[in-house]
């Protein structure tokens, strides 16, 4: 498969390392002739120095043999253009990244496609969806359902109060069969555990289950769930807005912003969502606003760092549940580290939904979960896939991979060494970056 992307930017840059690992045709379009070098030197892939926009260089880079065609550069207009301009020169599959929510009604998007544009990734809409699903499940760091909520995977820090701390896995498993547990996040290493790893306190750790036990994983990770009503946000970004127009009836929200003149724009684009215009990272504010009797806090300014804090402070007001956005990928493990809650990164989010679009059929559902070097997916087995040879123990599948669970006539199971998947079966699939390539040949 040959893919193009253009824009070496954060997003680019990201898919393109990650996709590099693949067995994959990969060519990276830019201007920035430093950033490209290093790529060039270090990955394994192709780039082209140029404007995405031109069509000598979209020549130069055969986009006419382009399976997958994919726009992400800091300007929506350049994207779109470029995925017009590669789509009649022959590229399969176009996919622009866009900032206007308005592109992505349905009652639009054959207009793009009409225009060679097949699909569409808004970041921020995705990044809002997120933080409802981390609101509505506020004692789990991560949430991810496959197959309609049939299969959830479930990420919890591990605390002192945890049942589960300081056991091996296959102790564990010798009376909880209610869960598979597919990975562990320790500091900033994601492992894919074995029997004879120890759960220690500070873990994430993911938990594979079906909706019936959700409440055994919160009495095991000795969590408590909130009824979330009350939410304060820092910063009215764009995310904000797309918040407040997806949010459950049930939770209120406020915005702080500290810019007058993007208050009053606000209050125009929301204008049931009340507006206060201060310094949120100003202790006094955030008492005159409520925060001690804040359900949620979320942390939406530009700056990852003041995010981070400012999501402590909650903490420290006693707030229950904070979100932080981190857009620097290289603070995400730190992020992780402290006792902020969810962390949110558009990057990631953005990767995930083009991730799925590679897997296209046989996928549909993928996300990083917030992890710059771990995916999660749903796969459909093919027949006569390897995978169906012989039960899960006797496959040999790769150090870094595990298999959570399955979904089979619309039946969810847990997967463990006597499992013998079949065809159709949809399996979820964690794994680390550096075995994606090996799905393929796994699931034919």
């Amino acid at each position: 498969m040959k893919i193009v992307i253009a824009g070496a930017g954060e997003v680019g840059v990201h898919l393109a390392k990650l996709l590099s690992k693949e067995d994959l045709d990969i060519v990276l379009i830019d201007t920035d002739v430093e950033t490209l070098r290093w790529l060039d030197s270090n990955y394994n892939l192709m780039t082209v120095t140029g404007s995405p926009t031109s069509i000598h260089i979209l020549e130069q880079a055969n986009v006419s043999n382009a399976d997958l065609f994919i726009g992400v550069m800091p300007s929506e207009t350049r994207n779109i253009l470029a995925c017009q301009l590669a789509k009649h020169l022959g590229s399969r599959k176009t996919v622009a990244r866009i900032d206007n929510y308005e592109y992505m009604l349905p009652e639009n998007r054959e207009h793009f496609k009409a225009m060679g544009v097949d699909d569409l990734i808004y970041p921020e809409m995705l990044a809002a969806e997120e933080m409802v699903t981390a609101l509505s499940h506020n004692w789990a760091r991560n949430w991810f359902e496959l197959c309609n909520g049939e299969l959830i995977l479930i990420g919890a820090k591990i605390r002192e109060n945890a049942h589960i701390l300081n056991q091996k896995l296959f102790e564990l498993n010798k009376t909880h069969l209610l869960y598979h547990i597919a990975a562990i996040r320790r500091k900033s290493e994601t492992i894919i555990p074995r029997g004879s790893d120890i759960i220690e306190a500070g873990d994430i750790v993911y938990f594979t289950t079906t909706p019936e036990h959700i409440h055994d994983i919160q009495q095991l990770t000795g969590k408590i769930e909130i009824d979330v009503r009350k939410i304060l946000v820092m910063g009215g970004s764009r995310i904000a807005i797309r918040l407040a127009r997806i949010l459950p009836e049930s939770m209120r929200m406020k915005i702080i912003e500290i810019d007058k003149d993007r208050c009053y724009q606000l209050a125009e684009k929301i204008p049931d969502i009340p507006i206060i215009n201060g310094d949120a990272c100003d202790t006094e504010v955030l008492l005159e606003e409520g925060i001690q009797d804040t359900d949620a806090f979320i942390a939406l300014t530009d700056s990852a760092e003041t995010n981070i804090l400012a999501c402590l402070t909650a903490k420290r007001f006693g707030v229950i549940k904070t979100i932080a956005e981190v857009e620097n990928l290289s603070l995400i493990p730190t992020a992780e580290g402290l006792d902020i809650g969810s962390v949110i990164n558009k990057k990631l989010l953005a990767a995930s939904r083009i991730f799925q679009i590679l897997l296209d059929e046989d996928s549909s559902n993928a996300k990083c979960l917030a992890l710059s070097d771990a995916e999660v997916a749903e796969l459909v087995v093919k027949e006569g896939a390897a995978i169906t040879k012989k039960p899960v123990k006797d496959l040999d599948l790769p150090r870094d991979l595990t298999l959570g669970g399955l979904i089979r006539d619309g039946k969810a199971m847990i997967v463990n060494g006597n499992t013998q998947i079949e065809a159709n079966d949809h399996v979820m699939v964690f794994c680390l970056n550096t075995v994606l390539h090996k799905l393929e040949k796994l699931f034919g």
